[in-house]
């Protein structure tokens, strides 16, 4: 059984380039999709507090909460974490996303006074704060690299300059009509490796489905493959790894079956967003909203709260 290509990372590590992301999904759907995609043979597994089983062969990589951002919260949600998944250390630990919410167990507190609004933290711990707090779990031997998630360029030389430590990974959106060609020429010169969250896409109802382009499509048909390895396969093209999330044991399988573009293929695929721009995870527009402003989209136009650097 192949398992697949392995990448190597700014502190001597390697990351399987295929992985199974498992953000949101239920917890016994979770379990389900952990064991086919071992089986699949993957070994890059990226999580969020979700499930617990887990093999000392994989690559774990899970996140800081923005409930726990201040830095006397951050190893103990590391602890937390380790006691879920039943293992002594993580490959990689990210902060979820530059943005802090009240402390507390409500992983979602809500606004005191609009319902439809997750609660911001009026006073929160600098990113360069939660950084350096970060860092410090090196020393512990429960994390074997540190990283971030969602980190625009401004963030990530915020904290570099203030610590002189880069992190090892920026896990993003990243997809043909989100390809963010500054932001990965940046992590490139960093030695910041880049991992793709979302890269099919995702099935929100007023948002087109990318595995149904037209485009995707024909490049799928002449390459026999599915639109999802089409697209998966553009990520690799670009140097990421690419954690495509399913809880279907068919589509794990076949996620996992990497194809290659010809160049001609890939600038096909990637001409799809030249005049096209969507960001399909953009807290401010979500259900229940962020006010906070990440990212410069059309949604965070009218919002309370900016990203705390330093």
């Amino acid at each position: 059984m192949s398992l697949g290509k392995v990448l190597p990372l700014s502190n001597g590590k390697t990351i399987p380039q295929i992985g199974l992301g498992t953000w949101l999904s239920e917890p016994n759907e979770v379990e389900n999709a952990v064991v086919w995609a071992i089986e699949a043979g993957y070994r890059h597994i990226d999580c969020a507090m979700i499930y617990e089983n887990q093999d000392e062969d994989l690559f774990i990589t899970s996140k800081v909460w923005n409930t726990s951002h201040h830095p006397d919260d951050v190893e103990k949600e590391l602890d937390e974490t380790l006691k879920q998944l039943g293992t002594e250390y993580l490959d990689m630990y990210l902060i979820h996303w530059p943005v802090a919410f009240p402390r507390g167990s409500n992983l979602f507190p809500p606004h005191p006074e609009r319902p439809n609004e997750v609660a911001i933290d009026p006073n929160p711990p600098s990113l360069v704060d939660t950084w350096k707090a970060m860092i410090k779990l090196l020393d512990t031997g429960k994390v074997r690299g540190i990283g971030v998630s969602n980190f625009t360029i401004e963030y990530i030389k915020g904290i570099v300059a203030a610590t002189g430590v880069t992190p090892t990974v920026n896990q993003v959106e990243a997809h043909p009509l989100l390809p963010q060609d500054d932001l990965v020429e940046f992590c490139k010169k960093e030695n910041i490796h880049i991992t793709a969250y979302s890269p099919l896409g995702n099935n929100l109802r007023d948002k087109p489905r990318l595995t149904d382009h037209s485009v995707v499509k024909e490049v799928a048909d002449k390459n026999g493959a599915t639109t999802a390895q089409v697209l998966v396969a553009w990520g690799t093209h670009r140097g990421y790894s690419v954690i495509p999330k399913s809880v279907h044991k068919e589509r794990i399988i076949s996620n996992f079956k990497q194809i290659t573009l010809s160049e001609e293929d890939y600038q096909k695929v990637s001409a799809i967003g030249h005049n096209n721009h969507l960001r399909y995870n953009t807290p401010a527009a979500y259900k229940t909203r962020w006010s906070v402003k990440i990212f410069d989209e059309p949604e965070e136009q009218n919002v309370d709260h900016q990203v705390k650097i330093q």
